[in-house]
């Protein structure tokens, strides 16, 4: 399954990219991830789904740890790996549209 996840962190800062911003451009740059893109107003990357998650995980940690008092993200599926076949179905049983 393929992901895209949609980010920005909080509190902002228009002078100086805060600490927390720094780190999870950082941590998405860092990350097996395709079409990264990093804003002031919001950062999006696209992947595999155990590389997103596994970057959403580290960005949530790290970002928090550095300051964030926010963290806003959203997360969807957009289409399935040649690996995962199943990857643009949803339900517990493959239910849902494709």
């Amino acid at each position: 399954m393929r992901l895209r996840v949609e980010f920005t962190t909080e509190p902002f800062d228009l002078d100086e990219a805060p600490a927390h911003a720094v780190v999870a451009r950082e941590v998405i740059q860092a990350a097996e991830l395709d079409a990264v893109d990093v804003g002031p107003f919001g950062n999006t990357a696209e992947g595999a789904s155990d590389a997103v998650l596994t970057a959403v995980d580290a960005l949530l940690r790290r970002a928090l740890g550095a300051g964030a008092t926010r963290v806003s993200l959203q997360v969807n599926v957009i289409g399935s790996d040649a690996a995962d076949p199943q990857g643009d179905r949803n339900g517990p049983e493959g239910e849902g549209e494709k």
